[in-house]
């Protein structure tokens, strides 16, 4: 009956943010810095309200006390609290517990890219008890609304076009060095459910059944962790790759239409992509159509240049995003395809032309 009254209260939400004359939930990602405190949260909070901001995903990692403080925070600036978590990447776990690349190497003390791609295997048991016991211990916390997932995923077997030049690589196709997992067990159950010794195969990404492997291998997880977070009253969010057939599927292994979440929240970087700001509508429809039929809200992510006059300079699209002029393109063409609200990263970098902007389109759209 529980579950039932919150599918239908999902519902209900969903169709009222997508009426005319309603406000638009806009919703803020954003850092814990090292010297924060509750009341400098709860000033940072009330500022991005009163540009229009109903809610806040705040990254304070698995620090319970720093989950506290910042979601008692939102609630005396009187908004919506999502516990913003990086779910796959937290270092300094039993190495067993890591996803192991086609190279052989661990993610424990090789990871791709980046030092924090510590990437966990989803299918580990250990791994899936840990997650489900922290994440019901957030969902505990009082004023948390939503646990948030992030890097809820493998590490990206190839990156998004706009990051090729900044690593130096040609990724035509897929990066062995970041196509995991390749540990005994992985490998062991799917030759069982397949008949392919994956290990043996030249060209792994030409095999289906295990991308599904892997995407399947995330799915279970997802709704195992979904289970246990609703079971405490709560509701459960997810920052996800575009699509998810277009990006997310083929990207990361995440065919998050398939989960069982009350929100997604689709990174919809248009210059991670090299796309422009227009392609955030397309995107998002196809994001909308993905989730037909479920009881899940949809939030289009974007994200902010904050030297946005001298952008043209700029080279690396994760100190890039959107202009103060294309603001409203991105939001009116996410709404129209069907989001319910969007997400900006980061509110931080959100100048006074960038609020104005969102201020003037939001208006536009709640008439």
């Amino acid at each position: 009956m529980k579950k039932l009254f919150l599918t239908l209260a999902v519902a209900l939400t969903a169709l009222c943010a997508s009426a005319k004359g309603n406000k638009i939930p806009v919703y803020a990602w954003s850092g814990y810095a090292d010297n924060a405190t509750e009341k400098s949260l709860t000033a940072d909070f009330k500022a991005w309200k009163k540009h229009g901001v109903t809610g806040v995903c705040i990254n304070a990692g698995m620090d319970m006390e720093k989950i506290r403080t910042a979601s008692k925070a939102a609630k005396k600036a009187g908004l919506e609290y999502h516990a913003w978590v990086p779910t796959m990447t937290p270092s300094g776990k039993p190495k067993s517990w890591y996803t192991v690349n086609r190279l052989g190497e661990s993610a424990y003390d090789n990871p791709p890219y980046v030092p924090y791609y510590t990437t966990l295997d989803p299918r580990n048991e250990e791994v899936k008890k840990f997650l489900t016991t922290t994440f019901e211990q957030i969902a505990e916390i009082p004023e948390v609304d939503y646990v948030q997932l992030d890097y809820i995923r493998y590490a990206d077997v190839i990156l998004a076009r706009g990051l090729w030049d900044k690593y130096g690589l040609n990724m035509n196709g897929e990066y062995a060095k970041a196509d995991f997992c390749y540990c005994n067990d992985c490998v062991a159950v799917f030759k069982k459910q397949s008949g392919i010794d994956i290990t043996k195969v030249c060209d792994p990404s030409k095999i289906k059944e295990w991308a599904q492997f892997r995407c399947d291998a995330v799915t279970a997880l997802v709704n195992h962790i979904c289970d246990a977070v609703h079971a405490k009253g709560k509701k459960i969010s997810a920052d996800v790759f575009p699509g998810p057939k277009s990006y997310a599927e083929w990207m990361v292994r995440q065919q998050w239409n398939k989960w069982n979440l009350d929100a997604v929240f689709p990174m919809n970087y248009n210059d991670f992509y090299m796309e422009p700001a227009s392609w955030v509508g397309k995107v998002t429809k196809e994001e909308a159509e993905s989730l037909k039929g479920r009881n899940t809200l949809l939030y289009s992510g974007i994200f902010i240049c904050h030297d946005w006059r001298n952008k043209d300079k700029v080279i690396d699209p994760e100190n890039s995003g959107l202009l103060p002029s294309e603001i409203a393109e991105a939001v009116e063409s996410s709404m129209a395809a069907g989001a319910n609200g969007i997400s900006i990263f980061t509110p931080n970098d959100m100048t006074e032309e960038h609020w104005a902007e969102l201020e003037k389109v939001l208006k536009k759209l709640e008439k």
